[in-house]
């Protein structure tokens, strides 16, 4: 079993800056990939970026390729999503997400963080 906890969102202004942190506690997650996906309200959820702990290049989404920058903390079990130039349309519910390398679908999902980008 894998716990994630995620934290750092919050009201920023369009242009501004927010990180965003996934704490992993549990099953050693040296061997899973890691993602962060959003959901903003009346649409579905939809990927972001992803990250694996062994330290393969991460990917993202293209529309947020050249906003957001994933990384990973190994020592610390802890991922973190900085965003930023974040626009109105930014605003949403963040979730931090874990699966083992060989799974397609995530199975691990934190309780999500919101975060509110005001024009």
């Amino acid at each position: 079993q894998v716990q994630l906890v995620e934290s750092g969102g919050g009201l920023v202004q369009a242009g501004g800056s927010l990180r965003l942190s996934c704490a992993a506690s549990g099953r050693t997650v040296s061997n899973y990939d890691m993602g962060w996906f959003r959901q903003a309200p009346g649409k579905e959820r939809e990927f972001v970026a992803a990250i694996r702990w062994s330290g393969s290049s991460p990917y993202y989404a293209n529309s947020m390729k050249d906003r957001f920058i994933i990384s990973g903390d190994n020592a610390k079990h802890t991922m973190y999503l900085q965003m930023n130039s974040l626009k109105p349309e930014d605003t949403a519910v963040y979730y931090c997400a874990a699966k083992v390398v060989a799974a397609t679908q995530y199975h691990y999902w934190g309780q999500g963080t919101q975060v509110t980008v005001s024009s």
